[in-house]
């Protein structure tokens, strides 16, 4: 694959608070997210997205796409995927840094004959995400493999 590049433009709107937007993104829906300080810095505006959540984001939603990726390619049969994911911001040696996002995956699967498989495309997944491979913050994934059988109506 050749490079590519991502278009993202940011624009101030008033005191602590932006929009971010992407001309590749559909024009027929709000492209922009409104993007500010967060409450936890001198000015910063509660309830909205900051570059704090978008970089945990930005992980979180890779391990997705990869693991939705590599579960078809392995032809796993799950029912859900979901994630919940915490970025966490330390002060070290007098600067902000994103240390560690902590990653908490939860596969639903139908079968518990493919909870290994399972198990394994999530290591996978974490090890080939993109924007993990490309940061150096500390990625830890605890995931949880759940089976749920269908029970026939009736």
């Amino acid at each position: 694959m050749e490079a590519h590049y991502f278009n993202v433009d940011v624009n101030w709107k008033k005191e602590r608070l932006g929009e971010m937007c992407s001309p590749e993104l559909n024009l027929e829906t709000n492209n922009c997210v409104e993007v500010a300080t967060p409450p936890e810095f001198p000015k910063g505006i509660p309830g909205k997205w900051s570059p704090e959540h978008l970089f945990t984001a930005a992980v979180n939603s890779c391990l997705m796409t990869t693991f939705l990726a590599i579960a078809e390619n392995s032809k796993l049969e799950f029912l859900d995927f979901k994630c919940k994911s915490k970025g966490k911001l330390d002060r070290i040696e007098g600067k902000f840094l994103m240390t560690e996002i902590i990653l908490e995956p939860t596969v639903t699967i139908s079968d518990g004959k493919y909870k290994e498989k399972a198990e394994k495309i999530l290591l996978k997944s974490e090890a080939a995400c993109l924007i993990s491979n490309s940061i150096k913050s500390k990625i830890t994934m605890v995931p949880t493999i759940l089976v749920q059988q269908s029970h026939p109506i009736g």
